[in-house]
């Protein structure tokens, strides 16, 4: 089990686990002589019981995580919903902030080395509203970046849907 500790607002781990699974499935960035991992990488890493959190002598309960993340993302539980969603079918997701998404996404078995991410993705709730304006906006990102605008929809019971917007030529 990898044994994550906060530094800062982010987990990061020098342990040689932590590399291993950076080299086997690219969970984390490094960063000099440690892995740092994203919120929603933790958050799943934990749920598969494969990392433990630490904070000094604090060792870390699911929800205490949770409680801890959201205090710096409003959107972790949609967010985490997706990216665990999208993991588990075999998926490589890494974070999109750059060009104003949640995640791109790469194919399933791509190399992010070798391969651009094909998907461009927005996570909302079921019942959250998204105007024209800023659903056009999310296309222009995606078609500018050669990538495919892909709407990741959690339901109320973290059921996650996905629609791929592409563009047609009339």
């Amino acid at each position: 089990m990898i044994k994550g500790y906060f530094s800062g607002d982010k987990v990061v781990s020098s342990s040689a686990g932590a590399f291993s699974l950076y080299e086997k499935s690219r969970f984390g960035e490094k960063k000099a002589n440690k892995i740092e991992y994203a919120a929603v990488e933790v958050l799943y890493l934990f749920a598969e019981k494969k990392m433990e959190i630490v904070l000094g002598k604090k060792i870390f309960d699911w929800d205490g995580l949770l409680r801890k993340f959201k205090k710096h993302d409003k959107k972790i539980e949609i967010k985490s919903a997706v990216f665990s969603d999208l993991r588990k079918k075999g998926y490589l997701v890494k974070s999109a902030l750059k060009f104003g998404a949640e995640f791109r996404v790469y194919d399933k078995g791509a190399r992010m080395s070798e391969e651009h991410a094909r998907w461009i993705l927005y996570c909302v709730r079921e019942h959250e509203q998204l105007s024209w304006h800023d659903f056009t906006a999310r296309g222009r990102v995606a078609h500018s970046t050669k990538k495919n605008l892909l709407l990741g929809i959690v339901d109320d019971e973290g059921e996650v849907i996905y629609y791929e917007v592409g563009w047609v030529r009339a």
